[in-house]
């Protein structure tokens, strides 16, 4: 099993949930998107903007700080705990 990579949808953001979506997504034009890598071993890792608005590997975070409250093939939502 390989590692899985979200993108953040703000533009679907509500509440304190954040939306994301699987790399492919058709996203319609943004100045660069932060996301997340989920390891099979449950490692998160935050891909944040580099300089150029292309993605960086930012940090590795556990999972315990975050929570999911939806997750389907095409969508995933979180809160920040």
């Amino acid at each position: 099993m390989t590692a899985q990579t979200w993108w953040h949808s703000f533009e679907e953001d509500h509440d304190d949930v954040a939306v994301y979506r699987p790399d492919g997504f058709g996203f319609p034009p943004a100045r660069g998107r932060r996301g997340l890598e989920l390891d099979p071993d449950g490692t998160v890792v935050e891909l944040g903007l580099g300089r150029d608005d292309t993605p960086s590997r930012a940090a590795h975070a556990s999972g315990a700080s975050l929570e999911v409250v939806h997750q389907a093939d095409d969508r995933l939502e979180i809160r920040r705990l």
